[in-house]
């Protein structure tokens, strides 16, 4: 036989590996503890829930051209770079146009030419020179096709849009992209390159047709590009599509606010928000899954938890918003504290305390 006390001792040893009993030795008679789980709670409110809608979307910029000479030839010179900012009207690069001025150089002769000739027309009809702006309009118009004036001057605006086609100059304010062409190259048919309003973008997006109810025109948006490191842009959706494509799916456009953090093309994350008032609002964490089923833990003063069966009825990245399951006869009120860490393990009735 053992003594006593080498019992005692072994079958303390024994019991220090078990987190869920502590073993009190009294005299010869052993107590079991239970655990006591440290949990964080919040107080259960109503308040305002934030709906999102996730999607994936392209960046567009709300206004780009694709630019090409007018006239072909071989490039001069090129002004800019991709990259570079350029102001309405800056000029981006210029072809070798020695014909096309040659051409409105003669243009403009023959036009010389064609005026001294109407005014003499109009002096033979009764109309000196100081008087010809009152000239009739049908008179004058008989006038300047005998004298050549109206053919010369289609001739000089003809020669006029040629020359100007040999430079490509900005539309509106931008960047330039995508220059297909170097300085001594000839033209083809292909855009030499694209300017770029990177002021204002568009963000386009597809949504599942049974997600079209939660959208309407003006609904804010978040977006974030891919890449990371770069800020999050606040949004309005500008357009609905308002037919369902071969997929299912929804197209949508949101107007954004552009910034240096944005380029053309660029994939980002969408999330689509919506407000929906007087909600049960719980932090993910909350809830769990026991039997197949959603439930959380409420705290008791007592210093046990409740199992709880709830619906989670909407969601987002942080937060459900909750109702209990009547079903299960489950009840909740304001004021409940909801266990939110520490709860994965726990059951009905577990000891719990609140952790500082």
């Amino acid at each position: 036989m053992f003594p006593a006390a080498f019992v005692a001792a072994l079958l303390l040893f024994s019991g220090c590996g078990n987190d869920s009993e502590k073993v009190i030795d009294e005299g010869n008679r052993l107590e079991y503890a239970a655990k006591v789980n440290e949990v964080q709670v919040v107080p259960l409110q109503r308040q305002d829930f934030q709906m999102q809608l996730l999607s994936n979307g392209k960046l567009t910029a709300a206004r780009r051209s694709s630019l090409r000479f007018s006239q072909s030839g071989t490039v001069l010179d090129v002004k800019v770079g991709n990259g570079s900012r350029v102001a309405a009207g800056q000029v981006i690069a210029e072809l070798e146009s020695s014909d096309q001025k040659a051409a409105l150089e003669s243009a403009q002769i023959d036009m010389d030419r064609a005026t001294l000739d109407l005014q003499d027309a109009l002096i033979g009809l009764g109309y000196p020179l100081a008087e010809q702006e009152n000239v009739p309009e049908d008179v004058l118009r008989r006038a300047s096709i005998r004298s050549g004036y109206s053919t010369a001057s289609l001739n000089l605006q003809k020669a006029q849009r040629n020359m100007e086609g040999t430079v490509i100059r900005a539309p509106f304010d931008g960047r330039v992209a995508d220059i297909s062409l170097k300085a001594w190259d000839n033209t083809g048919s292909e855009p030499f390159c694209t300017v770029i309003d990177d002021s204002v973008f568009d963000v386009n997006f597809t949504v599942l047709e049974s997600e079209y109810p939660f959208l309407e025109k003006g609904q804010k948006v978040r977006v974030t590009p891919f890449g990371g490191g770069s800020r999050e842009v606040i949004g309005r959706i500008a357009t609905i599509n308002p037919t369902i494509d071969k997929n299912g799916q929804v197209s949508v456009c949101a107007r954004l606010d552009g910034g240096s953090s944005l380029l053309d093309g660029m994939n980002v994350k969408v999330t689509v928000e919506r407000t929906v008032s007087s909600q049960f609002v719980v932090p993910r964490n909350s809830v769990v899954i026991r039997d197949g089923m959603e439930v959380l833990f409420r705290y008791n003063k007592n210093g046990t938890s409740d199992w709880v069966y709830v619906h989670t009825l909407k969601e987002n990245s942080e937060s459900y918003a909750i109702e209990a399951n009547s079903d299960r006869g489950a009840t909740l009120s304001e004021g409940d504290l909801i266990i939110y860490s520490g709860n994965l393990n726990l059951a009905d009735g577990s000891h719990v305390s609140i952790k500082e």
